[in-house]
């Protein structure tokens, strides 16, 4: 069985699956920490840390973990459709995405959500303990943000550059 037929399919999925992404990671920077940083620290932790309990379900996964075998395997069906360039852009859409934001998330923010998961409160110390989260995990959010529209746009290019769209 060849995957030929399926690879403009796949790519358009993978477009999707980055989409999903790109936005989930970019509410975060316009809207939910902002929202958190006008509640009580306390509260801003205590609401992190149950939309970090949150996020590890069967919705979110497939997109979060997906995306990047996603993308290569819709490389690999462009190669052999004798989409050559696509093909390249959705290499290079998988990688960005899995180094740039995947890899990023598992390496810098999963480990802070970690350690603010085991923060006890009510906590005196909870205006600095959500400063010093808060500033930092945003930081590596907007990165993480970047890397996934740079993926989004490098698999809007794939699509683009395909031979013989319509």
């Amino acid at each position: 069985m060849t995957f030929a037929p399926l690879a403009r399919p796949l790519a358009y999925t993978t477009l999707i699956f980055l989409g999903a992404i790109f936005g989930f990671f970019y509410a975060w920077i316009c809207s939910t920490i902002w929202g958190l940083d006008r509640l009580e620290p306390n509260t801003a932790i205590a609401a992190m840390q149950a939309m970090n309990a949150s996020v590890r379900n069967a919705v979110f996964a497939p997109t979060f973990f997906g995306t990047t075998p996603l993308a290569f395997l819709a490389a690999w069906a462009a190669h052999r459709a004798r989409a050559a360039l696509s093909a390249r852009w959705l290499m290079l859409a998988g990688l960005t995405y899995g180094f740039g934001a995947m890899m990023l998330t598992m390496m810098v923010n999963v480990p802070m959500n970690e350690v603010l998961a085991i923060v006890e409160l009510p906590n005196a110390e909870a205006d600095q303990i959500w400063q010093d989260y808060a500033r930092t995990w945003e930081f590596w959010n907007i990165i993480r943000t970047l890397a996934s529209g740079a993926a989004l746009l490098m698999c809007g290019m794939a699509l683009y550059r395909w031979p013989g769209r319509a």
